[in-house]
């Protein structure tokens, strides 16, 4: 067993641990490198199937390749797939010129909040990592929010020698992060060994430039890379990156505290 099994087992159990004990879970797939590897484990948790309905929230301003992407996998893994909009914002004219913060927040987060009312989901699995960013190095694998999504990060359950809290007060709205420990080499690592099908604007162009994080068009930026399949990707991140991974997301730069800000209300 490697480190790559020991991932994989911690990512598998907690996937269990809130399938059996919370009901009406939803599952967030953004299209990115790990809520992709997060659906692959999940379908390896519940042998070859996922039984959490996936949401995807689309501003309208995602990249083309990866609507096309999503319902393309979607279709080939049989996933049930869940497209939530805030219509209401965008006929209102949301957009990034407003502010990349305030068009988060009503884009993706209300979006997102307004799909699970709908739906009546009360927990939702997402494919954050620790090392991605800093305020997601203070979430725990069973997060709770409160009725309006909101997180108190100074206020959390312990999650001491693997032992979770997975009992709540009814109304609580509960995330959870099968992959927090996971680094961004191990997802790269991870793909390469199963040979998992990824998007390919992670891939260099020929004008040797790649995504490394994706997002909304307008606010997410490529690097200079020559890096053309996941081999090179796993070689370049061993040995020639520098920069921070979420360097090309423009709401991060928009202020010190932008992501914490954007979480405390419940973006995703």
């Amino acid at each position: 067993m490697d480190h790559l099994d020991d991932l994989e087992n911690q990512s598998i159990f907690i996937l269990r641990e809130a399938y059996k004990n919370f009901k009406n879970l939803a599952m967030l797939w953004s299209i990115g490198k790990d809520s992709t590897v997060m659906v692959w484990l999940a379908r390896k948790a519940f042998f070859g199937e996922c039984p959490i309905p996936l949401v995807h929230i689309d501003t309208s301003y995602k990249i083309p390749a990866m609507i096309e992407y999503r319902d393309r996998v979607a279709k080939e893994w049989g996933l049930n797939l869940v497209v939530g909009q805030n219509k209401k914002a965008l006929d209102e004219g949301m957009n990034h010129e407003m502010g990349r913060m305030v068009c988060c927040e009503a884009l993706k987060t209300q979006g997102l909040q307004q799909v699970m009312e709908a739906k009546g989901y009360t927990g939702l699995i997402l494919g954050i990592r620790r090392d991605e960013e800093g305020t997601r190095a203070k979430e725990r694998y069973f997060s709770p929010r409160d009725k309006n999504f909101e997180w108190n990060f100074k206020d959390q359950p312990p999650e001491l020698w693997d032992q979770f809290k997975t009992t709540f007060k009814e109304g609580t709205h509960i995330r959870i992060h099968p992959i927090l420990h996971w680094t961004e080499l191990n997802v790269w690592e991870y793909i390469q060994r199963e040979k998992i099908p990824i998007i390919d604007l992670y891939f260099a162009n020929k004008e040797g430039r790649r995504y490394r994080s994706l997002g909304c068009a307008p606010c997410t930026g490529s690097i200079e890379s020559n890096a053309k399949n996941v081999d090179e990707i796993v070689y370049e991140l061993k040995h020639n990156i520098t920069t921070a991974e979420r360097s090309g997301r423009a709401q991060d730069q928009e202020d010190t505290y932008a992501m914490q800000k954007l979480r405390a209300k419940g973006y995703m």
